[in-house]
């Protein structure tokens, strides 16, 4: 004989009225947003061990106070409006933590660390780092990811934290193959994007006060994650050729080196030989790491690239990074680092105690990709697309500014640096704008630099372009309203070099200098 199942006591008088403010609070603050539905009574009850009678009394009181609406045979909703009304009384909110932060999150506090935000329909981007998703290749990922399913451990468990095995062992054999880099699977660990990698870096290498060199300009996510940890920043200049090498003698102690030397970000120099070697000589004699960001060296258009400086090591000072941010998916959260065998274990210690391993699904799908050929496939394609946007982006440029723009950093990557030599660099915030103004949003190259850098003023404005997002006419259309903001700052520029020729304007400059 069966026996219906018990049915729970009623609830305390405080447990019911608990029950309705909490739920009031969250109609309130916008978590239930208007027009939600709200669990069923009996969903809700078996929930949090309560009688249906007990939640039934809660919504009837919710429904006669005005937040909730509730009709026979269908679900109880929020009442439209509620939230956006209490937000309208509500005072702001105190930000901040009410008790002590560490030195690490009181640095990072500091730093300046924004999104950009959304992009309106109408704008045309010029972003650096998203790409399209039009590009991705979805039908052989999605291949890749049920093979993946259809093969699923009947043992559900953490993985090695230096990744899925089957990944790095084809991606050993890829970076054999496309870098000439040798390495053990062993020396391989998969990441959640290069940022992870950099993090690990910085807290199991750095400590504070040590000092760490810097590109100059460089990439600000790299120097965050060094500045979080108390590191000094020793900021190294940067000319075609990519970092200055003879000006790291002067620097004094250092306990680690981050360089881009395939494809310096952001000005776009390779790194030469003399000078791979000068670094290396560097970091053997001080006992120093360097950091190898190898971050999209797939694109190369037209240009053979140096050896890695992970394949010229030998006294085990560098750690390779790489992602697949660039030629799949940044949302993938994918990269890798190949590292000294004196790292290995601290590092996979390291991921073991923070967040074991990336997902192993996508991990394996990617194993496939490149296993069988889809992901070679895929970055020849990508290749050529970035190729065509690079191409009419300099051409657009060419034709609506002529002279009046200077293109560095062509040659390869998914971004370009324009310079526009009418304009000094104090002229880029107001650049920005005004293009801003015109659905067109670009970005300036100053918060790169070394504010503290006599260069970092002594330069025409800039802007890295970026243009993996762009098809050729949006291109064109976003360069044709970039020059139009152009020409309409030069006026004002050439006012005022036409008040300084005047008689009257020399005499007072010949007074000044007399004085």
């Amino acid at each position: 004989m069966r026996h219906p199942p018990p049915v729970p006591p009623p609830a305390p008088p405080g447990l019911s009225r608990r029950l309705y403010e909490e739920l009031r609070a969250r109609i309130l603050d916008g978590t239930h947003a208007a027009g939600a539905p709200l669990p069923s009574t009996r969903a809700l009850a078996a929930e949090r061990g309560l009688s249906r009678g007990t939640v039934s009394l809660v919504y009837e009181q919710l429904a006669a106070d005005g937040f909730i609406t509730t009709r026979t045979g269908a679900a109880s909703r929020v009442a439209p409006g509620v939230a956006r009304a209490a937000s309208a009384l509500r005072a702001p909110a105190a930000r901040g933590p009410a008790g002590r932060l560490s030195a690490v999150a009181r640095r990072i506090a500091a730093l300046d660390i924004r999104d950009a935000g959304p992009t309106g329909t109408r704008e045309i981007d010029f972003v650096y780092g998203p790409l399209a998703g039009a590009d991705f290749p979805t039908l052989a990922w999605m291949k890749a990811l049920r093979a993946t399913e259809r093969q699923r451990s009947a043992r559900l468990e953490y993985e090695d934290p230096r990744g899925h095995l089957g990944l790095r062992r084809a991606l050993q054999a890829h970076l054999s193959h496309s870098r000439g880099l040798a390495c053990s699977v062993e020396q391989l660990m998969i990441v959640n994007g290069s940022q992870q990698a950099l993090d690990l870096c910085a807290r199991l290498l750095v400590d504070a006060g040590d000092g760490v060199v810097m590109e100059n300009p460089g990439y600000r996510m790299a120097q965050h994650a060094f500045a979080a940890c108390g590191a000094r920043l020793l900021h190294v200049d940067v000319d075609e050729h990519g970092l200055c090498t003879d000006q790291l003698a002067a620097l004094g102690p250092a306990q680690l080196a981050f360089v881009t030397p395939t494809h310096q970000f952001p000005l776009g120099g390779f790194l030469p030989m003399a000078r791979r070697r000068a670094l290396l000589a560097w970091a053997a004699r001080r006992h120093a790491w360097i950091i190898e960001d190898d971050y999209d060296s797939e694109y190369r258009y037209g240009v053979r690239p140096e050896a890695t400086l992970q394949s010229l090591d030998t006294h085990g000072r560098v750690i390779h990074v790489g992602t697949f941010s660039k030629t799949l998916s940044p949302q993938l959260r994918l990269g890798y680092m190949v590292l000294p065998d004196g790292l290995v274990d601290v590092f996979t210690a390291a991921r073991r105690v923070a967040d074991r391993h990336a997902p192993t699904g996508v991990q394996a799908a990617l194993a496939r990709l490149l296993a069988d050929g889809s992901y070679q496939r895929h970055v020849r394609r990508m290749r050529r697309l970035q190729q065509a946007r690079q191409r009419a982006l300099v051409e657009a440029l060419a034709r609506h500014l002529g002279e009046g723009v200077q293109v560095q950093g062509a040659a390869s990557g998914l971004h370009l640096v324009a310079w526009f030599t009418g304009l000094p660099a104090s002229a880029e915030g107001a650049l920005v704008q005004a293009a801003r103004q015109q659905d067109v949003r670009v970005y300036p190259i100053g918060p790169l630099f070394d504010a503290t850098a006599p260069r970092a003023r002594r330069r025409p404005a800039g802007l890295v372009m970026g243009y993996a997002l762009l098809d050729r006419p949006t291109i064109e259309e976003g360069v044709q309203r970039l020059a139009a903001c152009v020409a309409r700052l030069m006026p004002s520029r050439a006012a005022v070099r036409r008040r300084r020729s005047t008689p009257a304007a020399q005499g007072r400059e010949l007074r000044r200098k007399a004085d």
